[in-house]
């Protein structure tokens, strides 16, 4: 694909002015029915000739969103009609032309809306700045208006209030936020995503974390919530009380401190008491956010309890295939918690009298006990301690465990479950890319393998397999949790394998289990058996709803594949479930998540020679909000990815980030890139 050409083919043979130009970027869009101008004395004079105001839109042919708002609105009839009646519209290439971006940009900051490209500014017909934006949306969506409303409304303050143009910016965007917000229409945004993570962080216990009172569960997609509105608000707050709940859970009795993992829940408010099962799912889930946690706090506790846990994730829960079994009981010998339980005697006998001392004093263990005459190791009363003592601690853990090992095991379900295995494989690879763990990556592919293999069925999953037998079809969470660890594998491998079972698998979804009527997805396939009625959830419950699994999915689909029509189908996925989602947000928090994503992920394209490098940099930030693909040349994208046409014209290497509908320039420097992210999140 040519620089020249536009990253979507022009229903129409038409040329526009732009014709006539050399820029790469303004020969793009000569197909556009929109009669756009060059900046020019020209340009200008004719909006004064005709006292219309100026539409201008600035962008560069490296600017992914730039090709998504041309294909949406500038490639559209309908629209550009609406743009070639109210508006002289002025096309600009801000490389070209930097001198007019910076001052348009400075007047969009002035008037305190984010800046990034494309840039869309309004101007009086003598090019004074009045109000603008950046990408607009063709269809009101999320609490924010359409391309149309805004044309419409701001042409009509030019019509009808010429006079007081320059300060109706505030009943302007009134206006627009009416318009983005409509009475006879359910809309969540960013606005209604951080009043519900307020609330939600209002219900925390501010000693314990986790909601105040007892029982306490982990809760993941409340705190993956909670994550998100940090890294969207820039509020400390919110990731403090994550850092708190886990850091609570990681010294309390629910954490296995001899042979990691973390049980099911904890019968006390303190995370003391656990019942002493343990769920693949659970620890999955923990894992990301320890690694998001580690990533951000100094605390080493946070990076120790994730190693700890893929330790015990290696040694007990992995069959012999490759894959992991489902859960450990919490029984063992008719009694719960028996086989992790200690009396001071019996630790005094394996460590002797001096280190049972020492260690009796950091994890709360008394000849009394502190649960039914026994001990449960812990650490939510820390002693002071140093690395030499932690190190003594460390070794006399150790020979615990081997005495512990000796007794008899709690029963294991060795099962393999689809869905179950797939949060652990994205968990193993996403913790994998932020804690330098490769080994993790490793493991999470030879798991993926056993189920493409021996858990499919041509293009369709089952569910649960055991000594060579499946359990099939699958459910909606299988497709939904394997399709999230295929896109995580592609995404740290750069296999195009990984990325095309991702496809297949949608694609297979979409066709057996899709509720065509009412949006969405049943939990069961088209040809399932035995059920008088296709049950169909879209709330959570231990396991994040596929709903909301699948809604990330789409949106990392559209990315990988640069085919939008991924990104209309999660756009889809919200309008069907957003009315349910806003009667009870709270059990709807997996599908929140997945919106977050579709509002803010940061697309990272690294293109060249140097794009194993910059996309290493780039695989080092947040996982939750960022997609990151890399080529060595664009040819190598998917053939309808818009970027193919942004970089056709670079000769070095480049990444380019993407937030928001809203591009940067290109970085060239990998340790530039987080400054770049944060930047365009600014």
């Amino acid at each position: 694909m040519s620089a020249e050409t536009p990253s979507h083919a022009a229903a129409s043979s038409h040329e526009n002015r732009l014709a006539h130009e050399t820029s790469p970027y303004l020969l793009q869009h000569k197909h556009n029915p929109v009669d756009w101008w060059p900046w020019g004395p020209d340009a200008l004079a004719e909006a004064q000739r005709t006292n219309r105001p100026i539409l201008l839109s600035v962008g560069y042919a490296a600017c992914h969103w730039c090709h998504v708002m041309a294909h949406e609105s500038f490639e559209d009839d309908a629209t550009a009609r609406v743009m070639n009646e109210l508006f002289v519209n002025i096309k600009v290439d801000r490389e070209e032309r930097p001198d007019i971006d910076h001052i348009y940009m400075s007047a969009l900051h002035h008037l305190g809306e984010q800046g990034g490209w494309p840039l869309t500014m309004f101007l009086t017909p003598a090019g004074e700045p009045v109000w603008g934006g950046t990408y607009f949306p063709n269809t009101t969506r999320y609490g924010r208006p359409s391309f149309l409303d805004v044309m419409r409304e701001v042409s009509r303050i030019f019509r009808e209030e010429p006079a007081n143009i320059a300060h109706n910016r505030d009943a302007l965007m009134q206006k627009l936020a009416e318009r983005a917000r409509p009475a006879e229409k359910v809309t969540i945004g960013p606005r209604e995503l951080d009043s519900a993570a307020a609330a939600v962080g209002r219900a925390f216990d501010p000693v314990n974390g986790g909601f105040r009172g007892a029982p306490k569960f982990p809760q993941c997609p409340m705190l993956e919530m909670l994550w998100r509105a940090y890294a969207r608000r820039h509020d400390n707050r919110f990731a403090e009380i994550v850092e708190l709940t886990l850091e609570r859970m990681s010294d309390g009795g629910i954490y296995d401190h001899l042979g990691g993992g973390f049980s099911r829940y904890s019968v006390d408010e303190k995370w003391l008491v656990p019942h002493f099962e343990k769920m693949l799912y659970d620890n999955a889930q923990l894992l990301e956010l320890l690694a998001l946690a580690a990533d951000r706090s100094a605390k080493p506790i946070f990076a120790t309890r994730a190693r700890e846990t893929v330790a015990w994730l290696t040694r007990e829960m992995t069959t012999r295939e490759g894959a992991f079994a489902a859960s450990l009981d919490a029984d063992s010998e008719g009694e719960e918690g028996k086989f992790y339980v200690w009396s001071l005697a019996e630790i005094e006998q394996v460590l002797g009298q001096e280190d049972a001392a020492l260690l009796a004093r950091h994890y709360d263990v008394t000849a009394a006990g502190n649960f039914e005459g026994h001990n449960i190791l812990n650490r939510l009363q820390r002693a002071p301690s140093d690395d030499a003592t932690e190190n003594r601690l460390a070794s006399m853990r150790a020979s615990l465990l081997a005495m512990r090992d000796l007794r008899v095991r709690p029963g294991l379900d060795d099962k393999v479950l689809a869905d179950w295995n797939g949060l652990m494989i994205a968990a193993l690879v996403n913790a994998g890319l932020m804690l330098d763990e490769p080994t993790w990556i490793d493991l999470a592919k030879r798991a993926f393998a056993l189920i493409a293999g021996a858990m499919t069925r041509g293009d369709r999953l089952g569910h649960s397999w055991r000594n060579g037998k499946l359990l099939f079809p699958g459910l909606s969470s299988d497709f939904a949790a394997m399709i999230r660890a295929a896109l995580a594998l592609h995404e740290a491998t750069d296999e195009r394998g990984y990325l095309d079972q991702a496809v297949a698998w949608q694609r297979a979804f979409d066709r057996h289990y899709a509720d065509a009527a009412n949006g969405g997805y049943f939990i069961t396939a088209d040809d399932a058996a035995g059920l008088v009625v296709r049950p169909k959830s879209t709330t959570d419950d231990a396991l994040p709803n596929p709903h909301g699994l699948t809604a990330q999915n789409l949106v990392r689909l559209a990315a990988y594949t640069g085919d939008d029509a991924w990104r209309t189908q999660a756009d889809a996925l919200f309008d069907a479930l957003l009315p349910a989602a806003a009667e009870n947000l709270y059990s709807h928090l997996s599908l929140l998540n997945g919106l977050d994503l579709r509002l803010r992920a940061a697309e990272l394209v690294a293109i060249g020679d140097d794009a194993t490098q910059l996309a290493a940099a780039a695989l080092r930030l947040p996982f939750i909000d960022r997609i990151v693909l890399r080529a060595g040349h664009p040819d190598e994208l998917p053939p309808q990815h818009p970027a193919r046409a942004a970089f056709a014209s670079r000769a070095a290497s480049a990444l380019l980030v993407c937030v928001g509908e809203r591009c940067s320039l290109p970085v060239t420097q990998a340790e530039k890139i987080a400054d770049a992210v944060a930047a365009m999140r600014a």
